[in-house]
C-alpha cells in the first residue's frame, strides 16, 4: 500500500479519535441531566479506536498516535522511514478534528475555552489537581501498558481478529484510570489539537504530553520483544511486499 494512502488513512482515523473522544468530553460529558461523565468519555475514546481498527487497520495499521508509531518502530514492527509521514498525518488529523469540534461547540450560547476544551494538563490544570510528577508517571505507565496491549494483541501468535477489541477496551480502561489525573493523553496528537485552540497554559504544558507518551511507548517497544521474541506483524509483511 503506498505511503500516501496509509498516511491519509491515519489522518482520517486520528480525526475520528479526537473528534469522537474529545467531542464526547466537550459536548456530552456534562450535558444537562444526561451527561455521560468520565465513564462515557472513556468508552468514547475506546470506541473510536475499536471502530477505526476495523475500518483502516488493514490499510495503515491504525496507529492514530505518534507514540504508538514510535513504539512500533522501536519494537521493529514499523519502518522508521515511514514514521515522519505518519506523525504529520496524525497531528494534522487531530488539529482538523479540534477545528470542527470548535465550530460545533462554539455554536452554543455561553461556550468558553476557559473550560479547557478537553485539553490535557497537570498541577492546577489537572482535573484532580495532581502534581507534575504524578502526571508524568501516569502518562508514562499508561502509555507503556497501552503499547504492551497493542504489541501483544497484534502478535501473530495471539488470537486472530480480536486485536481491535483488546486495543479499544484497553484504551477505555486507561481513560478510566487517567482522566482524573491529566484528562488523559497517551497520545501527543490528541493533546496537540485542543491545545492549539486553548493556547496559553495548554500550549505551555503540551511538552509533557509529547515526552511522557513517547517514553512509555519506547520502553514497551523494548520490553515486549524482550519477553515475547520478535514475530512480524502481518500488516508490516504486507506493506513490505507492496513496497
Amino acid at each position: 500500500m503506498p505511503l500516501s494512502r496509509r498516511a491519509t488513512a491515519e489522518f482520517i482515523g486520528t480525526f475520528w479519535l479526537v473528534f469522537g473522544g474529545c467531542g464526547s468530553a466537550v459536548l456530552a460529558a456534562a450535558f444537562p441531566n444526561l451527561g455521560i461523565g468520565f465513564l462515557g468519555v472513556a468508552f468514547a475514546f475506546g470506541l473510536t479506536v475499536l471502530t477505526m481498527a476495523f475500518a483502516i487497520g488493514h490499510i495503515s495499521g491504525c496507529h492514530l498516535n505518534p507514540a504508538v508509531s514510535v513504539g512500533l518502530v522501536i519494537g521493529k514492527r514499523f519502518p522508521v522511514s515511514d514514521l515522519l509521514a505518519y506523525v504529520i498525518a496524525q497531528v494534522a488529523g487531530a488539529i482538523a478534528a479540534a477545528a470542527v469540534l470548535y465550530v460545533i461547540a462554539s455554536g452554543k450560547a455561553g461556550f468558553s475555552l476557559a473550560g479547557g476544551f478537553a485539553s490535557n494538563g497537570y498541577a492546577e490544570h489537572s482535573p484532580g489537581e495532581y502534581s507534575l510528577v504524578a502526571c508524568l508517571v501516569a502518562e508514562v505507565v499508561l502509555t507503556f501498558m497501552f503499547l504492551m496491549i497493542i504489541l501483544g494483541s497484534t502478535d501473530r501468535r495471539a488470537p486472530q481478529g480480536l486485536a481491535p477489541i483488546a486495543i479499544g477496551l484497553g484504551l477505555t480502561l486507561i481513560h478510566l484510570i487517567g482522566i482524573p489525573v491529566t484528562n488523559l493523553s497517551v497520545n501527543p496528537a490528541r493533546s496537540t489539537g485542543p491545545a492549539l485552540f486553548v493556547g496559553g497554559w495548554a500550549l505551555q504544558q503540551l511538552w509533557l504530553f509529547w515526552v511522557a507518551p513517547i517514553i512509555g511507548a519506547a520502553i514497551a517497544g523494548v520490553v515486549y520483544p524482550a519477553i515475547a521474541g520478535e514475530p512480524q506483524l502481518k500488516l508490516e509483511k504486507q506493506v513490505a511486499a507492496a513496497d
